[in-house]
């Protein structure tokens, strides 16, 4: 039977005794990395982005209380919990360190058994957390995906839409992430947050008319200004929600994704007519993903295309519509989003209780 995993713990120290000692006490319960300042400490982190840090705080150049800050402004390691190692016993140090964002302090010259303690207890409350952070966003996303579903079958569109056009936006971020060209900006935890949002691209429809939204024929000029508007009042809608609770940062991408997905890389789109990356990358990966399902789905005015006719209106669009870098991903990637739109198609029918000749 396979072993648990050893949690990772990082110790930070530019006393080379101090380092030394603290590694061997923790070597047999943890896998243990050592770091002699706070710069080398957050390549470290980097790297690989340890369960705990102990983190001296007086040292030359980047002391603790710096190393800890810029791992605060880190979203990606901002959540790994800090125990400060001090010789300092005076209360304004650690009342500096707690409000900082330490989460305790440890005295030096370092007892074991009180070090092995208080890992043991901080790794038990981090991992708690992180559980409870977890079955948050699993019911929240349920009531959120319930909610756009409900938008969506306002219109001609099926509940089912939001929830391929995520699937599309992750299988697509995937393969940028792959290529590397949007390193900087596209990371797997950007790519998490984007497709939590995605199924907010149309919120703003909830507040267009039914006569517009559930007309058969085409739009005239005066009703299809007023569609466009969803785009605007979904960033807004969902700039109210992130500033009630700003903790749900998925909720940053999801106004950028209502906002910009109708933007056109040829700048002729709407609503503000950006071009090039001045549209966010999110609305860039959106708007193929939801071009792509509109195309191959069905709807009741019409029947849905086949794969290559999407495709070739998809490829057609490349540094028009689309960013040709999203495009290329598009066209790797075309095999596997043409059977995910099949497995969808076959669970709707299934759930609709029809077969595969209705």
């Amino acid at each position: 039977m396979d072993k648990a995993p050893k949690n990772k713990i990082l110790v930070v120290d530019d006393n080379l005794s101090s380092l030394k000692q603290i590694g061997a006490q923790l070597g047999e319960r943890y896998d243990v990395s050592l770091a002699k300042s706070g710069a080398l400490a957050l390549q470290i982190c980097m790297r690989e982005k340890p369960d705990l840090i102990l983190l001296d705080i007086e040292m030359p150049g980047m002391d603790g209380f710096e190393t800890l800050k810029r791992l605060r402004l880190n979203h990606y390691l901002g959540s790994i919990p800090v125990i400060f190692l001090t010789g300092n016993h005076d209360t304004e140090t650690q009342v500096r360190g707690l409000q900082s964002g330490a989460r305790d302090f440890i005295t030096k010259p370092v007892e074991k058994s009180i070090l092995l303690h208080r890992i043991e207890l901080h790794l038990r409350f981090s991992s708690y957390q992180t559980q409870l952070e977890n079955t948050v966003a699993k019911m929240s996303d349920s009531v959120a995906l319930a909610f756009a579903e409900l938008i969506e079958c306002r219109d001609e569109n099926t509940g089912e839409h939001v929830a391929r056009t995520s699937k599309y936006v992750g299988m697509l971020g995937q393969k940028l992430i792959e290529t590397g060209l949007f390193a900087e900006e596209l990371t797997l935890t950007d790519l998490r947050m984007m497709v939590r949002a995605a199924p907010f691209h149309d919120i703003g429809k909830i507040a267009i008319s039914d006569r517009i939204l559930l007309k058969p024929d085409r739009l005239d000029d005066e009703e299809f200004n007023l569609m466009k508007q969803h785009t605007v009042i979904g960033e807004e809608i969902l700039e109210n929600m992130l500033v009630r609770t700003p903790t749900q940062q998925y909720l940053h991408y999801a106004r950028m994704i209502a906002a910009s997905h109708h933007e056109r890389f040829d700048g002729k789109g709407y609503p503000q007519g950006l071009a090039g990356n001045q549209i966010p990358l999110c609305g860039r990966i959106m708007a193929v993903a939801d071009v792509y399902d509109a195309l191959v789905d069905n709807r009741v005015y019409r029947k849905g295309m086949n794969h290559a006719e999407a495709c070739r209106i998809i490829l057609d669009g490349k540094n028009t519509s689309f960013d040709e870098r999203v495009v290329d991903a598009f066209e790797s990637i075309h095999g596997e989003l043409a059977a995910e739109a099949k497995k969808s198609a076959g669970q709707a029918r299934q759930n609709s209780g029809g077969t595969g000749n209705d």
